[in-house]
């Protein structure tokens, strides 16, 4: 590691003699932020206040009072993220078979420390730790998109069934003219909320299945798309209706990898399309754009010339549940998930609206993060870190 640029997360090392947790300290801090604690109880206070930055935890097996099998067993069970390794000298071996066999213990570091040998495991560790921390973060998004599935397919659906009731209970009567339009403008939001169902469906389908849904066989991460072929898959697929497709222009200014979960982006993508479009609906010269910009942050844009959004509706567009399309069976989550996919990746999404002027909605990206790092060789890289 550079001698500027320390990891994103700490470690806490744990150990009763005070010369033990002045060495490792000294040892490890240019890379790491440490925290240290005398014992169990206090390593665990110490947890309580700073759990969210702690990936590591390093204990001494030999302690007053809980010994680290103790304090390994605690953390496992209430911060089970936390990466645990445990030191112990060679005598403690025998004694250690069951902690290794039965706990969740990452590595073994054998007394007296050497400081090349503890730097290696760190890094290794916190590894792991961003391992997990992925994971769980991809979940999160998909936890996020099958909830915005949900929501946004069941309402239209609803709405669907109660006009196509309407619709039926009104055949066999007499009506004026009045009421033909009525109905008319109910067999519209029909076709377009069956429209819009269909879309996400199609949308989501096409992208796990043209954009290579498999995952990298190298690392087993998550694929690498630019935004510029999910923006193509998308349009490809999107069944537009009668001129839409005409409003489309795209503009790529700067292509950039979208390093999150492109099924997601995918999804959020076709929603603000379908927005967009909806949007249009009725506008003269209707135009839609899709800027793709990879400087000074990677984002896309979608621009329409449509009617805008009233100040008091936007600034509340993802917050709560507004929205402008009630007659026609929008519900206002679209937006609150949208939003919250992207933020679950660390993205968000940014509203710009003048009415009668159009809409801005921009999909801002987090910066790509060079995994290259500086690797300074320390010249006591071989020395022993002290201990009793």
């Amino acid at each position: 590691m550079s001698d500027t640029l320390q990891a994103p997360f700490a470690v806490l090392f744990v150990d009763d003699d005070e010369m033990s947790r002045q060495h490792f300290t000294r040892a490890v801090s240019e890379d790491y932020r440490v925290h240290i604690a005398r014992g169990a109880d206090e390593a665990m206070a110490v947890l309580k206040e700073h759990a969210a930055e702690i990936a590591v935890l390093v204990t001494d097996f030999r302690m007053p009072g809980r010994d680290g099998d103790d304090l390994l067993r605690q953390v496992a069970q209430d911060y089970p993220q936390i990466v645990r390794i445990l030191v112990t000298a060679y005598a403690d071996k025998h004694m250690l078979l069951q902690t290794v066999n039965s706990g969740d213990v990452f590595r073994i570091l054998e007394k007296p420390l050497r400081t090349e040998t503890v730097c290696e495991v760190l890094q290794l560790a916190m590894a792991r730790y961003t391992e997990r921390e992925t994971r769980q973060q991809r979940l999160s998004a998909m936890d996020e998109t099958l909830a915005f599935l949900a929501h946004e397919l069941n309402t239209p659906l609803a709405t669907i069934s109660l006009f196509a009731r309407a619709v039926e209970a009104d055949v066999a009567e007499q009506y004026d003219p009045e009421r033909q339009k009525e109905i008319a403008h109910a067999a519209r939001s029909m076709l377009s909320n069956a429209q819009y169902c269909l879309t996400l469906i199609s949308s989501f389908w096409a992208t796990v299945h043209k954009s290579g849904g498999q995952q990298s066989s190298a690392g087993g991460g998550v694929r690498e798309v630019k935004a510029t072929r999910l923006l193509a898959t998308l349009l490809d697929t999107y069944p537009f209706v009668a001129s839409q497709r005409e409003w489309v222009q795209v503009d790529v200014q700067g292509d950039f990898v979208v390093h999150a979960m492109p099924n997601c982006v995918a999804l959020v993508l076709s929603s603000l399309l379908s927005n967009a479009l909806r949007a249009l609906d009725g506008t003269s010269a209707a135009s839609l754009r899709l800027e793709v910009v990879a400087s000074p942050e990677p984002e896309i844009r979608i621009r329409d010339n449509g009617p805008g959004i009233a100040p008091e509706i936007k600034a509340r567009l993802l917050l709560d549940p507004v929205t402008t399309y009630a007659g026609a069976g929008g519900h206002g989550m679209g937006m609150i998930f949208c939003n919250r996919i992207m933020r679950s990746f660390g993205g968000s999404l940014r509203i710009e609206s003048t009415l009668g002027a159009g809409t801005t909605v921009t999909m801002v990206f987090p910066a790509s993060k060079s995994r290259a790092r500086a690797t300074d060789e320390k010249q006591s890289s071989g020395s022993e870190i002290a201990s009793p």
